[in-house]
């Protein structure tokens, strides 16, 4: 196990990144290895189904399942399996919600972009992509028509200065832990090791002997300093803030094993480099998470 982010859907990295980065908005569909993603439509007097509604605005299931084949293509020729990803039409889906639910608040905030702004933006990718020629024959391959692509657009630009919002509220210090663990396969062989550290043997040596962890075992199980949201498991990363400087824990179970946590030191410290986005990323996801439990969501397609 080692200090890593969980789990992101594309935009949130590549707004969050933007933002470490110091950019007003994050760079335009075209900063991106992966093809952008689809918009949301805004709500229509038409009949056509919905894949999902929030908050009384619908996503057309159409556009759900261009953005799901546009995804599909992008994973394939990244030469990745498609079945190695899970339910990755949810996490489309998941995406398209979360960035409905920014872009709504960042209007909300009053936050808009205008024509002009958006016209802008436009030429730059028209340039990028060789000239209006260039610029249809990207969008037809995608699955775009301009009107999609400007909706979509225009949208992610609100998204990523909502989460600029977000982001640019925090604080660039942090409660974190120092401490180390160890990782074996048992609960039995944890419950001997911490029989042996009650006795009086080092963690460190124990940790560089029987962990399973290669990233940490050669260090004694060093996890280095974190704040919250930074570690693959959350039930360590729970029991590392419950304790005190100098403890141990008993045994905590995971989906890698079964660990034995140390906690060396407890401070308020700079959260820089990697884990300063890793922070950033971690309070979007919760405020989105918070976002979800308010907002009125209606899902009609199955995932």
């Amino acid at each position: 196990m080692r200090i890593m982010p969980r789990a992101m859907r594309g935009l949130l990295a590549l707004c969050v990144l933007a933002t470490a980065c110091g950019a007003g908005t994050p760079a335009g569909p075209e900063a991106s290895p992966l093809p952008p993603t689809a918009s949301p439509q805004p709500p229509t007097p038409t009949s056509l189904p919905l894949a999902a509604r929030v908050n009384g605005e619908g996503i057309l299931e159409e556009a759900f399942e261009r953005e799901v084949a546009r995804f599909e293509a992008a994973y394939r020729a990244l030469g990745i399996e498609l079945a190695t990803l899970g339910d990755y039409r949810a996490e489309v889906l998941g995406t398209l919600i979360d960035r409905r639910i920014m872009a709504q608040a960042a209007e909300r905030l009053g936050m808009q972009v205008t024509d002009g702004e958006l016209d802008q933006r436009l030429q730059s990718l028209v340039e990028l992509r060789g000239g209006p020629e260039g610029m249809g024959t990207w969008l037809a391959a995608a699955g775009y028509t301009a009107d999609e692509f400007e909706n979509e657009l225009r949208e992610e630009i609100l998204a990523a200065r909502m989460i600029q919002n977000i982001t640019s509220g925090l604080s660039e210090q942090a409660d974190q832990v120092h401490a180390r663990h160890i990782l074996v396969a048992t609960e039995a062989k944890a419950q001997e090791l911490l029989a042996q550290l009650a006795a009086g043997s080092e963690f460190e040596e124990l940790a560089r002997l029987f962990s399973l962890d290669p990233g940490t075992r050669p260090a004694g199980g060093d996890l280095g300093w974190f704040p919250r949201g930074q570690l693959t498991m959350p039930e360590v990363e729970e029991a590392a803030f419950s304790l005190e400087a100098g403890e141990v824990s008993g045994v905590i179970q995971s989906n890698l094993g079964y660990h034995i946590l140390q906690v060396v030191e407890k401070d308020r410290r700079p959260v820089t480099g990697e884990a300063l986005i890793r922070y950033r990323v971690a309070a979007v996801e919760q405020w989105i998470a918070d976002q979800r439990e308010q907002a009125e969501i209606e899902v009609f397609v199955d995932g």
